[in-house]
């Protein structure tokens, strides 16, 4: 398989580093093997994120100790890169090799953002791969998609061959297996074509193939139905999930790059799931159930990470860290272990109603961290009807308690754009603002001292698949705007900085988000004309969309803005997620009228996951 040489272009980017492929802890095979199957694991993006990752990181070691099985990585070769790239001929390749992905068997995409959608276009354009999935040969690899974005992957539906639901541990490797198989018997021999190995595995839970499944619209746009192209499809494809946390495999040597990464620290998963039903919340839904993992097995994977790797901060995550059940536990083994050796933790997502004194304290020794709490909204009303679970107390003793011992600032994240908002909303957020900095006085005596701060920071409302607000349009831009310009005014405090996130991004997000594959033009269309590195905002071009979407005579609004009825099928409604359509309904009609549902730890509350295949006898 050709190697590409990069030497000479490597002294004319920025940052080689990203493309060298020999970090610590690389993995690499000799790959002149026969029978050998060849996964190139792409992340859309710069090294820097995809590198931050952690999935990639999980199925990085999980794909590599399949037998006869080489994973790869593959990241968005920065602007600079791709043009020396294209200006000398070199397609895209894998880093451990360096050999071109063109010929590789699998080239597999983790999708986590829609904004990524043009990058994964361009990344296979790099590597001389057809878009198209009808337009691929024997000889061309599979596109193979995974991530939270695949429980609506229709807009990408036209370019990808296989879409894996849900956690890929065990699936994405189920999956090479049956190809290994398949591929042992010289399959394109005799007529046999890629469609005979898309119908082999079809069958295997988890998995979904587009190309199985047509959709047909009515006059006003929406989907009338869909049909079912092969009879060897199922009707539902349903989302696979680890069920014993403890036994599957975490990687115990994670890669170290050269360079600073988003994230260059040791990632403990604690958990998988959430059962607190954030209305707007798509990963607290389609995670369903929570699985933890144990005291013991935590104790070891830790251990192993940090002797393989030099770091000196361990970061418990999972969707709601401090949700742990042996939170306390695990953070006093950590502090008690690892502090005299001066390193560090670190609690990402922290709750306001269950911030615990003892466990900043402990936190804190080593190094103090920053502390960010996200109330969602600024007034009760707003947090009942998106089920935040939080009140404003909640908040007062929160950072109170952070004043009390030491912290000099905090950071607030809020959502705008949400169902129901009304401005007085948005007055609540500058009076939670406002009324931290009050609390501040209060410990201190009634003075400022030092560098103290306030960050408020707001992302505007993205309605998303499989939740209870997934039938709510989002606000118009210049709606958006105006509430941005109108918190504007309202925060205008030496001791408070604003920070909000680009509405036209967020536009975008919408469209796909709840998008069907007529988008698939509008994709192709947009990334001819130069799209790619949508996340970004100085690469984001707005206007090259809007065209896009004007030649297809499709309407941004019909998908972004418009309220959805009960009625309405969904591009994502054949989908199994475990969690049932009647459940989100209840939750919808809950939340219109202010209403809560409680944590389902204390209870279950009927969202159909423990009564489902998928998730029966673990809640």
């Amino acid at each position: 398989m050709k190697k590409v040489d990069i030497k000479n272009i490597l002294k004319k980017v920025e940052k080689p580093a990203r493309y060298l492929g020999n970090e610590l802890n690389t993995i690499h095979k000799e790959t002149d093997v026969k029978g050998l199957i060849r996964y190139a694991h792409c992340f859309p993006d710069i090294y820097e994120v995809g590198m931050s990752h952690l999935g990639s990181h999980i199925l990085y070691n999980s794909m590599n100790l399949e037998e006869g099985v080489f994973c790869e990585r593959v990241y968005a070769p920065g602007i600079d890169m791709e043009e020396k790239m294209r200006e000398n001929n070199v397609p895209l390749f894998a880093l451990e090799s360096r050999e071109v992905i063109t010929n590789f068997d699998f080239v597999v995409f983790s999708l986590s953002y829609e904004m990524c959608y043009t990058n994964v276009l361009n990344m296979m354009d790099l590597a001389k791969i057809p878009l198209y999935a009808k337009d691929r040969k024997n000889k061309d690899p599979f596109i193979m998609v995974g991530g939270s974005c695949t429980y609506n992957v229709e807009p990408l539906a036209d370019f990808v061959d296989i879409v894996v639901l849900g956690e890929g541990e065990e699936l994405n490797r189920e999956v090479v297996r049956a190809y290994k198989e398949w591929i042992s018997t010289s399959p394109y021999e005799n007529g046999k074509t890629r469609k005979d190995f898309l119908e082999k595995i079809a069958v295997i839970e988890g998995v979904y193939i587009p190309s199985f499944y047509e959709f047909e619209y009515n006059e006003d746009g929406t989907i009338k139905k869909l049909n079912k192209l092969n009879d060897i499809a199922p009707d539902k494809p349903r989302k696979r999930i680890i069920r014993d946390m403890d036994q599957v495999e975490y990687p115990e040597k994670i890669i170290v790059p050269y360079i600073e990464t988003v994230h260059d620290r040791v990632v403990l998963e604690l958990f998988r799931g959430c059962t607190r039903g954030c209305r707007f919340c798509q990963a607290g839904m389609i995670y369903r159930p929570i699985r933890e993992k144990s005291i013991e097995r935590l104790k070891e994977i830790v251990d192993k990470m940090l002797k393989s790797t030099g770091y000196d901060e361990i970061s418990l995550s999972s969707l709601s860290t401090s949700d742990y059940s042996k939170i306390d536990e695990i953070t006093d083994y950590l502090v008690n272990e690892y502090a005299p050796q001066n390193i560090g933790v670190s609690l990402p997502s922290l709750r306001l109603d269950n911030f615990s004194m003892e466990i900043a304290e402990k936190i804190q020794q080593v190094r103090k961290t920053g502390l960010t709490f996200a109330p969602e909204a600024g007034t009760q009303r707003m947090r009942d009807v998106i089920n935040k679970g939080v009140t404003e107390e909640d908040l007062r003793n929160a950072v109170s308690k952070a004043f009390q011992m030491g912290w000099n600032s905090v950071k607030l994240y809020f959502m705008i754009g949400l169902p129901t908002e009304q401005y007085e909303d948005l007055d609540g957020i500058r009076d939670l603002a406002y009324e931290v900095i009050d609390i501040y006085r209060d410990v201190h005596g009634g003075k400022i001292r030092g560098k103290f701060g306030v960050t408020v920071s707001t992302s505007t409302f993205v309605p998303k698949p499989f939740t209870p607000f997934q039938w709510h349009g989002q606000d118009t831009q210049e709606e958006i705007r105006d509430k941005q310009r109108y918190l504007v005014g309202k925060l205008r405090n030496g001791n408070i900085k604003y920070n909000y996130h680009d509405s036209k991004t967020s536009l975008l997000e919408a469209i796909f988000a709840r998008g069907d594959r007529r988008l698939s033009d509008v994709l192709y269309e947009a990334f001819k004309n130069g799209a790619k590195f949508d996340g970004w905002s100085e690469h984001f071009n707005l206007e090259r969309w809007m065209d896009a979407m004007a030649k297809f005579n499709l309407d941004p609004g019909f998908y972004a803005h418009r309220n959805r009825n009960y009625e309405e099928i969904f591009p994502w409604d054949h989908i199994d997620v475990g969690v049932s359509k009647e459940f989100l309904i209840r939750e919808n009609e809950l939340a219109k009228v202010d209403k809560t549902t409680d944590d389902c730890r204390h209870g279950c509350r009927g969202c159909g996951i423990n009564s489902s295949d998928i998730g029966r006898g673990l809640c």
